[in-house]
């Protein structure tokens, strides 16, 4: 993996789970992923290859209770790891979207690298199932992503009946805006708000 001034380490360690996540911004999309969840390490290796991120993440967690705590607390790491790796976020664009389909599904997520985290998402699925996973751990692992990154996180399904289409959508769907919103804009001049800090 490669070190930019733009990457982080970080370790979290509960009773329920043990997560580390290093990450690099300015990568190319490389990844090593193990969370024991088959379905959310593809979605993460999405994430990490449609963001241009390079990502080491590893997760071990109480699976033989559910899933639930393992995603979650991974989504708690990766915010943390992707907030320290902005540091102070002088020059970046801030703002990103991305409209993107896949198969029968289209999806739409904006967002807003601001340190005032929050989470909209309109996503209603008639089934919750992906083989063993519960597709309704994604909202949860945004929430705990939003907020540990300090970012603005719209996700709205436009259309779409397949839960793995509609998943796999918004994993990359995020990884695009976000890699658009913290890339550094040449033009801008120290922090993109006109408040003094994000």
């Amino acid at each position: 993996m490669s070190e930019s001034n733009r990457s982080a380490v970080v370790q979290r360690k509960t009773k329920e789970s043990d997560v580390r996540v290093e990450i690099d911004l300015d990568g190319v999309g490389e990844y090593r992923v193990s969370t024991g969840i088959p379905f959310f390490d593809h979605m993460l290796e999405s994430f990490a290859k449609h963001g241009l991120f390079d990502l080491e993440l590893t997760a071990k967690g109480d699976l033989e209770v559910d899933a639930h705590h393992t995603v979650e607390d991974v989504g708690i790491t990766l915010g943390q790891a992707v907030r320290d790796a902005l540091g102070d976020a002088l020059g970046i664009r801030r703002y990103g979207s991305q409209v993107l389909p896949m198969a029968d599904a289209k999806i739409d997520v904006s967002l807003d690298v601001s340190n005032r985290p929050y989470l909209i998402y309109e996503v209603a699925l008639a089934n919750d199932r992906i083989g063993a996973f519960d597709s309704t751990l994604v909202e949860d692992f945004f929430y705990a992503f939003a907020q540990n990154a300090g970012i603005d996180l719209h996700i709205g399904l436009c259309y779409g009946k397949n839960p793995h289409h509609v998943v796999e959508a918004i994993f990359k769907g995020v990884a695009r805006a976000l890699r658009i919103a913290v890339e550094r804009d040449p033009r801008v001049q120290g922090l993109p708000t006109v408040k003094g800090a994000l």
